[in-house]
């Protein structure tokens, strides 16, 4: 499969994941703090008193990621996919290992779904840097073997 295929599909699952907790917690924060993830399952409640200026915070920075996120799927340009790569693994790993202290307050099932959904939202901007890196050297690699030397471009990637 396409390496770039791979980086936009993870890239839109990103976006789609940002716009789902950014605009549930931005525009029905109660709603989110309450029922975060659905489907039965509360995920946010669990942890301590409800506070509507940190949950509309939280949907926020998430709008912004997805919006970083969708930037990259969009142009497909390294630079931007690096940032948002980076920009989802600097949130996701503290929050992971925030959860990874804290699973005392859910159930099995829920224990499991927090670290398999943070988990992915860790391990899936990892692929997406390290297969862009890649795809980044394997041009500057050609670049150099087709003219004996880097374009501008390719010192720039």
């Amino acid at each position: 499969m396409d390496s770039r295929l791979i980086q936009r599909a993870v890239l839109i699952y990103l976006t789609i994941a940002g716009l789902l907790v950014g605009v549930w917690a931005t525009f029905a924060p109660r709603s989110f703090y309450a029922d975060f993830p659905g489907l039965g399952r509360v995920w946010v409640s669990v942890d301590g008193p409800y506070n509507e200026h940190l949950v509309r915070d939280v949907g926020q920075l998430n709008l912004a990621l997805a919006l970083v996120t969708l930037a990259a799927a969009v142009t497909m340009q390294s630079t931007i996919v690096r940032v948002a790569g980076g920009a989802v693994v600097l949130n996701a790993v503290p929050h992971l290992i925030y959860h990874l202290r804290h699973l005392d307050k859910y159930t099995i099932g829920d224990k499991v779904g927090n670290v398999l959904s943070l988990g992915l939202l860790v391990a899936l901007p990892i692929i997406v840097l390290v297969l862009n890196s890649r795809d980044s050297l394997s041009q500057v690699s050609a670049g150099v073997r087709q003219n004996g030397r880097r374009s501008e471009h390719e010192r720039n990637i």
